[in-house]
């Protein structure tokens, strides 16, 4: 199988075609660079034989890219008319039938992924990123690792850990799922158009079995939201709101083997799931899923 990949020139012509203007709304960047798309599927550690999901393909640069390394790819895509058009752009570029699954549907929206693919491999626009990546890892319990390209803060945030000043709430909770690094370095000028932000590779590797249940990881996040929405103020005043009051908070975080005076910087995953685990011990908490 010899797969062809999508030049630049080939790129605007496509989105010429289907009358496609890049827009800030869907935050649509085109990668028209090879080298870069080849890049992410090997931070990807993508393999023949693995099916991998895409979301937001696009004109198809990086899922020509999944698909040239032997991988079958589920790519879901919310813009009808790239939708359509992607199956008639992989056959036309040597991808044999069957190895591509279109599902024209919005990604936050998506609860069925055909083939359950094991990999996840994204350009995500920076105002839905998390929240599709936490979707996704929520929703589809066989995905095992991915990497996604998003705009360079969301990443740093992505991987930070406690006691950074950019370690929040994205952090925390994509941290409930997996271990997070920084893989790799993106040009503005591999982009059509050329962005004003910089974007960065973030990979993650799944941990091992369920951290915890559906109800636990609820509570624990409504943990996470409360401590970041004051980050500020110490977790006994942050947390106060949640659990009716100062002294019922100190008292949770104090059964939890965490300092009342921490701040919600401080903590790890583990150390919030403790918080919700004792919460639930307590009654009239106020902690609800």
């Amino acid at each position: 199988m010899t797969v062809t990949l999508l030049g630049a020139t080939e790129i605007r012509r496509l989105a010429a075609e289907l009358d496609v203007t890049p827009t800030k709304k869907l935050g649509q960047n085109f990668v028209v660079d090879a080298n870069t798309v080849r890049k992410i599927v090997q931070a990807a550690r993508v393999q023949a034989g693995e099916r991998v999901v895409e979301v937001g393909p696009g004109l198809g640069s990086l899922t020509l890219a999944i698909l040239e390394a032997g991988a079958a790819v589920t790519a879901v895509e919310i813009d009808h008319r790239l939708a359509a058009r992607l199956p008639q752009t992989a056959a036309e570029h040597g991808v044999p039938e069957g190895m591509l699954t279109v599902v024209d549907a919005d990604a936050l929206r998506v609860t069925e992924l055909p083939g359950e693919p094991t990999v996840l491999v994204a350009n995500l626009p920076y105002n839905v990123s998390v929240p599709v990546l936490l979707h996704f890892l929520e929703t589809f319990p066989y995905l095992q690792r991915g990497v996604v390209m998003v705009q360079a803060e969301v990443a740093e945030r992505l991987a930070a850990k406690p006691g950074s000043k950019i370690y929040g709430s994205p952090s925390v909770k994509a941290a409930w799922y997996g271990d997070w690094k920084l893989t790799g370095n993106v040009s503005r000028q591999v982009f059509w158009p050329v962005p004003n932000v910089d974007s960065l590779l973030v990979g993650f590797d799944r941990s091992e079995g369920e951290r915890g249940p559906i109800e636990e990881r609820r509570r624990t996040f409504a943990i996470v939201d409360a401590a970041f929405n004051q980050r500020r103020k110490m977790l006994r005043q942050a947390l106060s709101g949640l659990f009716g009051s100062s002294a019922a908070a100190t008292e949770v975080l104090t059964a939890a083997g965490v300092a009342p005076t921490a701040r919600g910087e401080d903590l790890t995953v583990d150390d919030y799931q403790r918080i919700a685990q004792h919460a639930t011990a307590i009654e009239g908490s106020g902690v609800s899923g």
